[in-house]
């Protein structure tokens, strides 16, 4: 994204071709998966728990005490099978819930542990998910002996929390809620690549490229952050740091969030790469069936005697690796360091001439002492001027690396669950943060204050379209993913959304003033929907199909000063397919980013179809560009968009042959120009599944079934940040 304009667009393409937003699927990198999707209805795999299931309810019914000291128990109890570096396994939970929680990306909101994504595939398997699948499985006792009272997506994050404190370091607080699914989340895409970084995946960020492809936070297929070799395997710090700069930004982190977590984290445990790679078995995905999921394996003879490789490199950042403290501070900056060689081949950092006392105990026998390490992310912490400055801060005062450490980790592991309203147990944090969206308490209007807003807003002289626009605006802008944006709060009306220019802010900021002054003690976000609602009820009536259009009231407005602005500007569509809007030219075709959209709002097929034909003829294009409006008889809500798309007699033609995202819709035989039309509104005529669907709606009768549907996608649009 540009700094200063918000921009994402002008990504450069892998191999110089567009790509799909979806790019390679599961089945691809693992062809010979059994097909249980096939088993799924309508898109979903069937939730075990069932429709009646509750998990706020059930959670509410564990007993954490109980469950917390079942886990710190865990932490020593050493299992043969999987023994733990020194004694302890709260480092293996550290990584693992950290890997649950890092895919997040402020971008699309997709990623994150809320959902335990990480049991599934492409997750499971990662590169850098390595063995974590073992740590699950440590932990699957406990899930089994709690049952549905805690979701293993909860589980995950609680763990790593409890090995936290058990070694001393600090937790700011704990938030469940996490409902599992089951099955993959496929709509995500996680990169064009067609190899893993294991393979030799290209690095996203080149010389020239200094920022991350659409939507990606990793810097390769694989990874969660960066290759801790440095970028590509090259062990440059001052490149590495740039990597970090890049991608941490994309998981909503600045760069004090960036050093507390890398050293915090690297405070505990080590690295892994006591052999090369190709002693060891496939991922879980690729291996044989009687191996029952686990991959990454040795000889039976080697599992347990600790020759695991993961990144590759092999030692512990820390003297004592099991103690929180300011060790590794302390011994990034007390020596120098020589690059060297793990006995896997990776490229990794290690102390000149270290003292007998900072060396670090071997992590099957604590009688040997073994040098210390650092990656070559860890020497970007002593060697970029930034992250140096931090550093030397942390590293002069514990306190502040504490707080700084404990809220960082709450942020990474919380950054996907939404609004705190939706946090569950006795261990959420009092303490309200920006990043969490914080909006004040609405008050619901009352009817008759409803219905004297609704004459006094359609007899203001605003346009249906200005009124559908801004209230379309406000709501649209909720995500699924991570539960953020909507109309609750009416953001729309502060930086940077007021700003963005899919909103056309000049006559935005018209609208705003007009609806201030006369919604009185009704809150500018219940305002804004209900003005947008009164609109279309006039456009139906005006269409011949008069109906009423729920309302929900009860939002409150929320304050520039709790508006994480830089976290926001993420959110700037660059395309919105349902106003027509392309702010630049994406490597991805408009209609799939239209589709995108529409995922992120939890729409289906038949709700993204009337939401795009309704607010195209009620004129809610941007700037009022005429293409896909489709109808005479603009601002009445009527099926005109698909009877007219799908009308036989018009041919259709690129508008300029250098381009193909406009189009001009000609009678066939006399070439008289009928109508002008974008990629996304001819893939409803196109696409033989969105053609089936747009065709009930030109049938006859079809307009009544169209305004009835357009009313019930309006609503849970403009609904879909609604708590409860």
């Amino acid at each position: 994204m540009d700094a200063k304009t918000g921009d994402i667009g002008g990504c450069p393409m892998h191999g110089g071709k567009a790509r799909s937003l979806l790019g390679r699927t599961n089945k691809d990198w693992w062809p010979e998966a059994l097909p249980v999707d096939m088993l799924h209805q309508n898109g979903r795999s069937p939730d075990p728990m069932g429709p009646d299931f509750d998990y706020a309810t059930a959670f509410k019914g564990l007993d954490h005490d109980a469950l917390k000291a079942d886990l710190t128990a865990l932490m020593t109890d050493s299992q043969p099978w999987w023994p733990a570096d020194y004694g302890h396994y709260g480092p293996f939970f550290i990584r693992m819930a950290w890997h649950a929680a890092g895919t997040y990306r402020v971008t699309d909101g997709r990623g994150g542990a809320s959902s335990g994504q990480q049991r599934f595939e492409p997750l499971n398997s990662w590169p850098d998910n390595g063995n974590l699948d073992k740590a699950r499985r440590l932990l699957w006792p406990i899930k089994q002996k709690y049952g549905p009272a805690i979701s293993w997506a909860d589980l995950f994050i609680l763990a790593g929390n409890v090995a936290i404190e058990s070694m001393g370091g600090p937790v700011f607080g704990f938030g469940g809620g996490r409902k599992d699914v089951y099955q993959s989340e496929g709509d995500t895409f996680w990169g064009a690549e067609e190899i893993w970084v294991s393979d030799g995946a290209p690095t996203r960020i080149t010389e020239e490229q200094v920022e991350l492809e659409g939507p990606l936070a990793a810097i390769q297929m694989g990874l969660i952050y960066v290759n801790p070799e440095g970028p590509g395997g090259d062990p440059d710090p001052l490149k590495s740091a740039r990597d970090m700069k890049a991608t941490f930004s994309r998981m909503a982190m600045n760069s004090e969030e960036t050093v507390a977590l890398t050293a915090g984290g690297h405070a505990f445990g080590k690295a892994h790469g006591a052999k090369p790679a190709d002693n060891f078995g496939k991922n879980p995905a690729s291996e044989a069936l009687h191996l029952q999921g686990l991959g990454w394996l040795t000889d039976d003879e080697q599992i347990g005697k600790g020759n695991i490789t993961t990144s590759g490199i092999e030692g512990a950042w820390s003297n004592n690796p099991t103690k929180w403290g300011g060790d590794y501070f302390r011994l990034l900056f007390k020596y120098d360091y020589e690059l060297t060689t793990s006995p896997a081949g990776a490229k990794q950092w290690t102390p000149v001439n270290p003292e007998p006392e900072d060396m670090a105990p071997d992590a099957r026998d604590p009688n040997k002492r073994v040098p210390t390490i650092m990656t070559t992310a860890d020497m970007a912490l002593k060697m970029d001027p930034e992250f140096r400055e931090i550093s030397l801060r942390f590293k002069d005062d514990q306190a502040a690396l504490d707080d700084a450490f404990a809220r960082a980790w709450f942020k990474l592991t919380h950054r996907d669950m939404g609004p705190k309203a939706l946090y569950l147990g006795p261990d959420v944090p009092a303490e309200d943060l920006i990043w969490q969206d914080p909006v004040p308490q609405g008050t619901v209007p009352s009817a008759a204050d409803v219905a004297a807003f609704k004459d006094k807003v359609l007899a203001s002289g605003l346009t249906i379209a200005q009124l559908v626009k801004t209230a379309w605006a406000s709501a649209s802008t909720y995500r699924g993913s991570d539960k953020r944006g909507g109309a609750n709060g009416a953001r729309i009306a502060l930086a940077p959304q007021k700003d963005w220019a899919v909103n056309e802010p000049a006559e935005l900021a018209n609208v705003l003033a007009k609806l201030n002054e006369l919604r009185g003690s009704i809150s500018l976000a219940d305002a804004i929907v209900l003005a947008g609602s009164a609109a279309v009820e006039k456009a139906a009536k005006d269409g011949g199909n008069a109906v009423d259009v729920p309302f929900t009231g009860g939002r409150g407005d929320a304050t520039q000063e709790w508006t994480d602005v830089e976290s926001f500007h993420w959110m700037e569509p660059q395309a919105d397919g349902f106003r027509n809007f392309l702010k630049t030219r994406q490597n991805v075709k408009t209609e799939e980013l239209l589709l995108d959209r529409a995922s992120l709002l939890g729409l289906s097929a038949p709700e993204m179809a009337v939401l795009v034909a309704g607010l195209r003829v009620l004129g809610a294009n941007y700037g009022d560009r005429p293409e896909g409006v489709c109808t005479h008889r603009k601002g009445q809500l009527t099926n005109d968009f698909f009877v007219n798309l799908l009308d036989n007699n018009t041919f259709w033609d690129l508008k300029d042959p250098s381009s193909d995202e406009e189009f001009v819709g000609y009678s066939r035989g006399g070439r008289e120009q009928k109508w002008t039309a974008t990629r996304t509104d001819l893939v409803f005529g196109s696409n033989s599944q969105l053609r089936a669907i747009a065709e009930v709606y030109a049938e006859k009768g079809g307009d009544r079934k169209f305004v009835a549907d357009f009313v019930k996608a309006w609503v849970k649009v403009m609904n879909a940040d609604l708590i409860g």
